[in-house]
């Protein structure tokens, strides 16, 4: 991760940066004046450790680098870190299984901060026939599922307009986090074999980019919507996002309604493995 190694003060400098705010601008934010500021970047002032949130609070670091920030400055870390299947995070685990089984028969799933698949409902196992099934072990990425050339790019009808969308989403997420491993995953990702250019959005222009998907029954098209948890203070929970895919016309509903398995069958709780 980005400033994870070093005195705390390189970290915030780092950090700092990487929102494009200069001290005085962090300063007025954090309500500080620039002079403690630069004592503490520089090092010659040792940041306390309710100074240390603060700062990080306002730079909107994540919480697993907000523990890293920590660490470096001989604090311990605040923001746990469970596994998925912990007892603790079980009302969470039943939200996001209402949220995914009360979606259908339209599809949703549920993924990590680097994009890996968590939890699905039954609605998404009829989009994937076909697929891969080395990009279907676990653990799988979404987004490698979706880029592929043995995923499901060959099935989308706007494939230069999606991926565009995706990599765009990706860069979004690395400049917020500066994560080195969804870095390397947008590397993988362009490396892909596909238009490069943006097909036309239609008359859609300006609202949302769809997913235009052609599978055996017909074609789909899908409006996308990203669900977190509000004011997590648990890692797992913060790096937690459910996707969720509404049709983007009438004909789209009226398919997935005729695709829907039988009513009670569910995909696994998040933390369980996916089918």
């Amino acid at each position: 991760m980005l400033g994870t190694a070093g005195p705390p003060g390189d970290i915030l400098r780092a950090w700092r940066r990487r929102r494009h705010l200069s001290q005085l601008a962090l300063a007025l934010e954090a309500e500080i004046s620039q002079r403690h500021l630069s004592c503490l970047e520089s090092g010659r002032a040792r940041p306390s450790r309710a100074m240390l949130l603060h700062l990080a609070e306002r730079l909107s670091i994540p919480l697993r680098e907000r523990n890293a920030l920590l660490l470096a400055a001989g604090y311990a870390p605040v923001f746990a870190e469970r596994a998925l299947d912990d007892p603790a995070l079980a009302p969470a685990r039943r939200a996001v299984a209402r949220i995914l089984d009360g979606h259908a028969p339209y599809p949703a799933l549920a993924v990590d901060r680097h994009w890996t698949l968590l939890a699905a409902n039954a609605a998404l196992a009829p989009l994937l026939d076909g697929v891969d099934p080395a990009l279907l072990a676990p653990p799988v990425n979404v987004l490698r599922l979706s880029l592929h050339p043995g995923g499901l790019a060959p099935r989308i009808l706007n494939l230069g307009e999606w991926r565009a969308h995706l990599r765009d989403r990706l860069r979004q997420q690395i400049a917020a986090s500066g994560d080195p491993v969804l870095a390397r995953l947008l590397d993988e990702l362009s490396a892909y074999p596909a238009p490069e250019a943006p097909d036309d959005p239609g008359d859609g222009a300006g609202l949302a980019v769809p997913l235009t998907l052609a599978v055996p029954a017909g074609r789909l098209s899908f409006l996308s919507t990203t669900t977190v948890f509000g004011t997590p203070v648990d890692i797992t929970l913060a790096e937690l996002a459910v996707e969720a895919f509404f049709p983007a016309d009438p004909e789209t509903a009226a398919l997935l309604h005729r695709l829907a398995p039988p009513r009670g069958q569910a995909g696994p709780e998040p933390g369980e493995t996916p089918p």
